[in-house]
């Protein structure tokens, strides 16, 4: 199990850390939302959950909640600059489908 920040993703996050002195790291998860099913929710963490699986990379901690773990284990977060606009970005190996406007994925066990 596993996920992975870019070198660039990493630094973004080092940087919101820095500047929020209660975040312990990154949570990362999904929510059911849009046409496909889920969609990735990205926040500071501000407290290590009982369900949580932390990673650990180059001190900055990734906490997963045990729900959103399946849809999202093996993803490499990244942060890309998009025309104006700056956003994390993700190649999730369990994203079986994207909805047209990139909202929102679905796995394959949900497709069977």
């Amino acid at each position: 199990m596993s996920i992975l920040l870019t070198p660039t993703a990493h630094a973004r996050v080092r940087r919101f850390m820095e500047a929020d002195a209660s975040a312990l790291g990154l949570r990362f998860g999904v929510k059911r939302t849009g046409c496909s099913g889920w969609g990735y929710v990205v926040d500071m963490a501000r407290e290590r959950r009982p369900d949580d699986t932390v990673f650990e990379q180059d001190g900055v901690a990734i906490h997963v909640d045990a729900a959103s773990l399946p849809l999202v284990d093996g993803t490499e977060i990244d942060f890309a600059k998009k025309g104006l606009g700056e956003e994390f970005v993700f190649r999730n190996p369990n994203m079986a489908a994207e909805c047209g406007c990139g909202e929102s994925f679905t796995t394959d066990a949900e497709r069977a």
